[in-house]
């Protein structure tokens, strides 16, 4: 890929003219200001510094910022001890803050519950005490697998209280899945729960731990089940124990011992890998430091007044770091929901925000582009005046689904904040200030004060304003990975072997005629048509940019003649007329849009596209019916009857 093509190929696309200030109220008052740019420039590693000492509560300060010394792996507040529990709970009890809303949780049956930072500090200790009873210990591994329950959160937390190491796994993975993280990570505890409500039914998760676990050889030596939806279960006496019955009655004390900074807080594995999982390892210290930084400063965080909600699963680093990491750490009350956003209505998430007067809502494109597609008459029924502040974070969005949010769901005034990070990154590191920046739409536009990214050629070289390119960051950051679980070769390898001294994040980007940085997806969704490389992110959002299409989904499909050609699938809205020129004006779009060399050599009109739980588009076996192979595996679709659907269209 030519930096100079890729960049070319999109200008038309990524030519944004449309510009949204904050207002001069919202810039006077907000908590980021234009000085915490100049501050990270000038400061260096020290900005950090002083960010760990203000965000967190160390028992031993740190005596050095970085190590870098054994680069790539980093050290970061070198000889400070802290606890995240103990940041995340004990003290703001400490402070009096023990009756300020920790968890507003709402069930999708529509049970609820409030929980307090003081009730929610008892019950963490309750399940630490729980878990040392049943033989964990610091630096053992504990497999979590649950629903998006208040269980979930206490676990993570407990597990973090005693510095052991939590490994969570998507409620939406199979057995063979959780089997092998299970063994990668040599789990000796797994913390489950009978099922969960998924679309107005129960949905069974213990089976999925009960077929991991089938197999001799594993290392788990426990299972604790939490109740939530009462269907009957298989137990296995001696190692399955209800939570009610282990936790409920443990003692409500318990000291939370500071940990070294550098301290592993937990793995993550990175979801769609083959062969042998990847656990993304995360530390305490900078991990905290920078995700309690990103939260307060992204969004404007007034822990005092805010409702945060999340959307994300806590099976992935969103929810990790801005579900139940940096929320609590920073004393904010947050929503929790377990549910879907189409149960028991289509309005339920809006129904959601009025009820608890949500101030900061933070979710996908995905998401987005799916309430478009069921249109606005529905977010306009409910009361939405509380957003202040709207963010966006999992993948690229495109400029009229940014509008629609901030129109329909912002009221037109609510600042968006798109996010770039992984989860390698471990917090927000490309991101508009919504106090500093004039937002633009489609663009994460910045990086965050005191982290450095470029766009950069083949050779390593910065790209000039206008071009395209690699995603690099060129310094350490305090939340970035510190290895692959047992794999450090790997670590290299997979990310500091691209680019000398710098880290390869995987994904292409373009600086627009503004310096502003655009996400082009990642470089392998990069296809290679006739030579010119052209971005799946791209063409996808050409299409959805045309008033017909709801959603859509592109992949490359080999191709005798051009090597790949473009195959798209849509989702027409609503209101659009499937008839016989629809797919021709939607290549001749798409053509305008970007270039004739972008059109597709298909577009198939579906019912709905294959996606995970977590709202992921699961191109894999979109490029399977592009090329006309057997579908593979769909068994972590949130609907696995998605593909057959689609089959039946195409064969109409």
């Amino acid at each position: 890929m030519t930096a100079e093509r890729q960049g070319d190929a999109f200008e038309n696309l990524l030519h944004e003219e449309r510009r949204f200030p904050p207002s001069e109220a919202f810039a006077a008052n907000a908590v980021a200001q234009p000085s915490l740019y100049d501050e990270a420039r000038e400061q260096g590693t020290e900005f950090w510094a002083r960010q760990a000492r203000e965000l967190l509560t160390w028992d031993q300060d740190f005596t050095e910022t970085l190590d870098w010394s054994d680069a790539p792996f980093a050290k970061w507040f070198v000889g400070g001890t802290v606890n995240a529990a103990y940041n995340a709970l004990d003290r703001h009890v400490e402070a009096g803050l023990g009756d300020r809303v920790a968890i507003h949780f709402e069930g999708e049956p529509g049970d609820t519950r409030t929980i307090t930072y003081a009730e929610l500090t008892r019950e963490v200790k309750k399940a630490a005490n729980a878990f040392e009873s049943l033989g964990v210990a610091k630096g053992d591994r504990v497999a979590v697998y649950l629903p998006m329950i208040p269980e979930a959160v206490v676990t993570m937390l407990a597990c973090a209280r005693i510095g052991a190491v939590h490994s969570v796994v998507f409620g939406g993975f199979s057995a063979d899945a959780l089997r092998s993280r299970i063994d990668d990570a040599e789990a000796k505890l797994v913390v489950t729960s009978d099922g969960t409500y998924r679309r107005g039914k129960p949905s069974p998760l213990k089976p999925a731990v009960d077929g991991a676990l089938e197999k001799e050889g594993h290392t788990v030596t426990s299972v604790v089940v939490v109740r939530r939806n009462n269907e009957p279960v298989e137990w296995t006496e001696g190692r399955d124990t209800w939570w009610h019955d282990v936790v409920d009655g443990a003692p409500e004390e318990h000291v939370a011992v500071a940990h070294d900074s550098e301290h592993p807080l937990f793995i993550l594995y990175t979801s769609g890998t083959t062969g042998k999982p990847k656990g993304i390892l995360h530390t305490t210290g900078g991990y905290l430091t920078q995700t309690a930084f990103t939260h307060r400063n992204t969004f404007d965080l007034r822990p005092e007044t805010d409702v945060f909600w999340c959307t994300a699963d806590i099976g992935w680093v969103t929810g990790h770091s801005y579900v139940t990491y940096a929320p609590l750490v920073n004393g904010a009350t947050q929503l929790m929901y377990e549910g879907t956003p189409d149960t028991p209505h289509q309005g339920r998430w809006w129904e959601l925000i009025e009820k608890y007067r949500v101030s900061i809502l933070y979710t996908a494109p995905t998401a987005i582009r799916t309430f478009m597609k069921w249109g606005r008459d529905i977010p306009q029924k409910y009361d939405l005046s509380s957003i202040r502040v709207l963010g966006s974070v999992g993948e690229p969005i495109n400029p009229e689904a940014w509008m629609w949010y901030r129109e329909v769901i912002g009221g037109g005034q609510a600042p968006i904040v798109d996010t770039w990070w992984q989860t390698e990154t471990g917090a927000h590191m490309i991101a508009p200030m919504p106090g500093v920046t004039a937002t633009k739409p489609g663009s994460a536009q910045v990086a965050v004060p005191g982290i450095a990214v470029d766009v950069v050629d083949e050779m390593g070289v910065s790209v000039p304003d206008g071009s395209g390119g690699y995603l690099v960051i060129r310094e350490p950051w305090p939340a970035m990975l510190r290895g692959i679980w047992g794999d450090p070769q790997r670590f290299k390898d997979t990310y500091w072997s691209r680019f000398d001294d710098m880290y390869f994040a995987g994904d292409g980007a373009k600086k627009d005629s503004d310096g502003d940085i655009w996400l082009l997806g990642r470089v392998d969704d990069v296809m290679n048509i006739s030579g010119h490389r052209l971005s799946t992110t791209e063409i996808e959002s050409a299409l959805v940019s045309h008033p017909s299409v709801a959603e859509a989904a592109v992949v490359g499909a080999s191709d005798e003649t051009t090597g790949e050609a473009v195959v798209a699938f849509v989702i027409l809205r609503g209101s659009a007329k499937d008839d016989d020129d629809i797919v021709t004006t939607l290549r001749n779009h798409v053509g305008k849009e970007i270039g004739p060399i972008a059109k597709p050599r298909n577009i198939l009109v579906v019912p709905e596209l294959p996606k995970t739980r977590s709202g992921k588009i699961m191109r894999r076996l979109l490029k399977d019916v592009a090329e006309g192979r057997e579908v593979g595996d769909a068994t972590t679709l949130s609907d696995p009857t998605i593909m057959q659907q689609i089959a039946v269209s195409l064969r109409k």
